[in-house]
């Protein structure tokens, strides 16, 4: 494999352009990124916990989780050390790579700072990869996360800056940005990505990729998931009304080709919206470039394609899953600037 020029000043023009190719030739080049960076048969297999469910004071509008909602998610505390580890040694056992978890928090309290680090230390002693998402993060509290080991922090910036405001009130994209800065700063990969058919415009989807593609550093992984609506969720109602807001297979596929080309380095993950994808969409997005997925029956609160399918695609696919070493440890910024 030779490696592909990593950039960070892409514009919104060019990534337009990108849109705006015929659809074999961006799915060529995105192709021709993904063999020069990355094994081309191989896909990392994750799997999600939820680990705090639900009572989130956050208004997202795509959100289950919301106070906001009327989804019939009923909130909880968070999980029991012992049982966190016992679900990531069984996703172990059924071949996940990274163990992500996540938790309904605007933001961690101190008091719950002691049980992350037991967890993720637990975890990481499976020799898992961990990834956490919960909520914002202060820069003690990242520095804390990154001496236990944390291998990944998702915190997902969700659509462009200007359609982001249309789906969220309770903070703000500055927020989301500080958080990276903050995790990036700390010396922890950075998962970052959003979602797509919310009822945004291509605009807006190049908007949400400039953002990721010109980070001073882009995120080691970054996931693209299309909406699932929830009944009892702004969006979730919204779209139920109007079923052709869905966004069409071509276009997301043109999203992740689009998230591999500009960001050559990053694991690109088929997040959510996986379960109601045809095979064909699926096998269009890893030609894409996609090269990481979810496995399992549930995303946090959402349903997912499951195990069972995921081996009979990827059989049928002749996919295999990612063979990797220990993750490479993102560089401080402090350190990245010397």
């Amino acid at each position: 494999m030779t490696m592909t020029e990593t950039r960070t000043d892409w514009t919104r023009a060019e990534i337009a352009q990108l849109f705006d190719l015929p659809f074999t030739e961006l799915l060529f080049r995105a192709a021709t990124v993904h063999r020069e960076n990355h094994p081309p048969e191989q896909v990392q297999l994750c799997t999600l916990l939820s680990i705090k469910t639900g009572g989130c004071p956050e208004d997202c509008g795509y959100c289950s989780q919301s106070v906001k909602a009327d989804s019939g998610v009923e909130a909880t505390k968070l999980m029991d050390v012992q049982a966190v580890l016992q679900s990531a040694a069984q996703a172990k056992d059924a071949g996940s790579q990274r163990f992500c978890m996540g938790a309904a928090w605007r933001n961690p309290k101190d008091r719950d700072m002691p049980a992350i680090v037991e967890i993720v230390k637990g975890v990481r002693a499976m020799g898992l990869e961990t990834c956490m998402t919960l909520g914002m993060l202060e820069p003690q509290q990242a520095e804390m996360l990154a001496e236990a080991g944390l291998d990944y922090y998702n915190h997902n910036i969700d659509s462009s800056p200007e359609y982001y405001e249309r789906v969220i009130t309770t903070r703000t994209m500055a927020d989301r940005l500080d958080t990276l800065h903050n995790v990036r700063s700390a010396g922890i990969n950075v998962c970052s990505g959003g979602i797509v058919g919310m009822g945004e415009t291509r605009e807006d989807r190049v908007g949400f990729i400039h953002t990721l593609a010109t980070l001073p550093q882009h995120p080691e992984s970054v996931p693209v998931n299309a909406l699932v609506p929830v009944k009892g969720t702004v969006l979730g109602d919204m779209l139920a009304d109007t079923p052709l807001a869905k966004i069409d297979d071509i276009e997301f596929v043109r999203t992740v080709a689009a998230a591999r080309i500009t960001m050559p380095l990053s694991m690109v993950r088929l997040s959510a919206g996986r379960e109601s994808m045809s095979e064909a969409t699926q096998a269009l997005c890893f030609m894409a470039g996609a090269n990481s997925i979810f496995t399992g029956d549930k995303l946090l609160t959402a349903p997912n394609a499951g195990d069972d399918k995921d081996a009979a695609l990827f059989a049928k696919l002749g996919l295999t899953a990612l063979q990797g070493e220990e993750p490479m440890r993102a560089c401080k910024a402090t350190e990245a600037a010397e």
